[in-house]
């Protein structure tokens, strides 16, 4: 493993990701509303954990590496930072990771175990995380209780559809709903209101296509 980034050490290096993050997002939004300030193409979406997983990183460096970033930050909005994650492990639920970084790295970030307790950590904590870079351009937003994580930031539809390929699989809004996101409700239904929703604010037809 190689010195490539931290978990944020203090408050002021907290805030200073959560900035980054709320240029990027509505931290106060949650599904199926629209969580992402700014137009920045067609979405697509996968599982939440596979976010908090080690093999993941190299698609998160690829999003950044495509807009200019050198480091991607991870930002845990839910549970929160003062009531949760500084009485349970004194640690601010925030990092900043390198490109360089591997996968050791990333998952040193996000499974440490501050005070030997699992609980405390970002991967086994989270509820609700944004991933993204300095420039703003690309972001992950991502909800355990729906169990998905939405990307958007592609350059144009070949990257997009290349991307989706190496590190995959990834699903369209139509797709979630239909694979994804029935497993979250009782009865395996997702109600009309929340499906309509979700697919308004984050399918291909709402014109915002690369």
């Amino acid at each position: 493993m190689t010195d490539t980034g931290s978990i944020t050490a203090d408050r002021g290096g907290y805030f200073n990701i959560r900035s980054h993050s709320s240029a990027v997002f509505d931290l106060d939004a949650r599904l199926p509303s629209q969580v992402f300030k700014k137009d920045m193409g067609d979405s697509l979406f996968c599982e939440f954990d596979a976010v908090l997983a080690p093999y993941f990183w190299p698609a998160l460096c690829a999003m950044a590496r495509w807009h200019g970033d050198r480091h991607i930050e991870l930002l845990v909005l839910d549970p929160d930072c003062d009531t949760f994650f500084l009485p349970q492990g004194g640690m601010y639920p925030a990092m900043s990771l390198s490109v360089e970084a591997d996968e050791d790295d990333y998952w040193a970030m996000i499974g440490h175990e501050p005070n030997g307790g699992r609980v405390g950590s970002i991967s086994l904590s989270s509820r609700v995380i944004t991933v993204t870079g300095p420039s703003g351009k690309w972001g992950c937003w991502g909800e355990r209780d729906p169990e998905v994580a939405i990307f958007q930031g592609f350059p144009n539809g070949t990257v997009r559809d290349e991307w989706r390929e190496e590190f995959g699989p990834f699903l369209e809004v139509a797709g979630a709903l239909e694979s994804y996101l029935p497993l979250t409700f009782a009865g395996w239904t997702v109600p009309d209101e929340y499906a309509a929703t979700l697919a308004a604010n984050y399918g291909s037809s709402n014109g915002k296509g690369p």
